[in-house]
C-alpha cells in the first residue's frame, strides 16, 4: 500500500459515500460491522455524523461461511438507517417527556396550563415553573428546584398562592 502525498489526499471528497463490505458511510450515517467482543458473532454499529457514540448497536448476520460477517449492502444500510433514526427519535421523545411536564388546572379566571421544564445541568440543575392562560399568555414564571414534582395538586396550590415560589 502506498501513502498519498498531501496534494493527492486534498483531492479526496470526504463527503463521498463509502460502500464497503464492513463500512458504509452515506446520508449522514456510518454503519460499521465489528467483531462482537461478548461472543463469537458480529455486531453492527450505527453512528450519525458528528456524534462520538453510536446511536444503535445490534447483532449482525454471519455470512455463508459461518466465520465472517455478511457484507453490508444498500438494502441493509437503508434498513439500519431507518431503525437507528426511529430509535434516536424515541429516545429524544422519552427525554423530552422526562424533562418537560404539563398539567391543566381550573381557576376562578379560567383554565391555566402549568408547565415544568427541567434543566439537568451537571453542576446546577434547576427547573422553570410557568403558568399560561387559555390564550397562551404567560401569567408567571419562576425558578424552582429540579426535584420539584408537578402534579395537579401542586399546580393548584401554586395558582391559589398567586404564583409565589412554592416552599
Amino acid at each position: 500500500m502506498t501513502e498519498m502525498t498531501s496534494s493527492e489526499s486534498d483531492g479526496l471528497d470526504e463527503s463521498a459515500p463509502i460502500k464497503e463490505a464492513r463500512l458504509w458511510c452515506d446520508d449522514g450515517w456510518t454503519a460499521r460491522v465489528i467483531k462482537n467482543e461478548d461472543d463469537e458473532g458480529w455486531a453492527v454499529s450505527m453512528t450519525i455524523d458528528g456524534e462520538p457514540e453510536p446511536a444503535l448497536v445490534g447483532p449482525w448476520t454471519m455470512g455463508r461461511d459461518k466465520k465472517n460477517p455478511k457484507p453490508l449492502d444498500a438494502n441493509a444500510f437503508n434498513t439500519l438507517v431507518k431503525t437507528a433514526s426511529e430509535f434516536r427519535r424515541r429516545h429524544e421523545q422519552q427525554l423530552h417527556a422526562m424533562f418537560h411536564k404539563k398539567v391543566t388546572v381550573n381557576s376562578d379566571d379560567g383554565r391555566i396550563d402549568v408547565t415544568l421544564d427541567i434543566e439537568p445541568d451537571e453542576y446546577d440543575p434547576y427547573a422553570m415553573l410557568a403558568a399560561f392562560d387559555a390564550n397562551g399568555e404567560e401569567l408567571a414564571r419562576i425558578r424552582v428546584s429540579a426535584g420539584f414534582k408537578l402534579t395537579t395538586s401542586s399546580a393548584n396550590a401554586w395558582v391559589a398562592n398567586e404564583f409565589r415560589k412554592p416552599s
